[in-house]
């Protein structure tokens, strides 16, 4: 996966269990890449150390800020795309179920609904 995010630190805001993978959302990111990020939602199959996908909100360069502060973004090793852009992924709640939704679409998971753990 080339464009995973380089995490040094991170706080866990929330976590979930969705089929056979465990989802959990990080903020306060600390990152060694030129991305700077307010979410990190890190899926990780059961039994794997490392995720296997990510869906970030991450600052978008203050010359396209036009269109919103921050891009929704998801990074898997098939996909690395820009699904939105909009002010409303800085908040927490909003980008928690849109990037839940588009884990579960990504990964195949169907109607298998998100289990919140914390």
């Amino acid at each position: 996966m080339q464009e995973r995010p380089v995490i040094h630190t991170a706080i866990p805001k929330r976590r979930w269990q969705i089929g056979d993978f465990s989802a959990t959302l990080l903020g306060d990111v600390d990152s060694g890449d030129a991305r700077r990020y307010r979410w990190v939602l890190a899926l990780v199959p059961m039994g794997d150390r490392e995720p296997s996908l990510y869906v970030t909100a991450e600052e978008t360069p203050p010359a396209d800020r036009a269109a919103g502060r921050y891009h929704l973004r998801v990074i898997s090793d098939s996909v690395t795309d820009v699904m939105d852009t909009a002010d409303r992924w800085a908040d927490l709640d909003t980008f928690a179920e849109q990037a839940l939704d588009l884990a579960r679409q990504v990964l195949g998971l169907g109607t298998q609904e998100p289990f919140r753990l914390i």
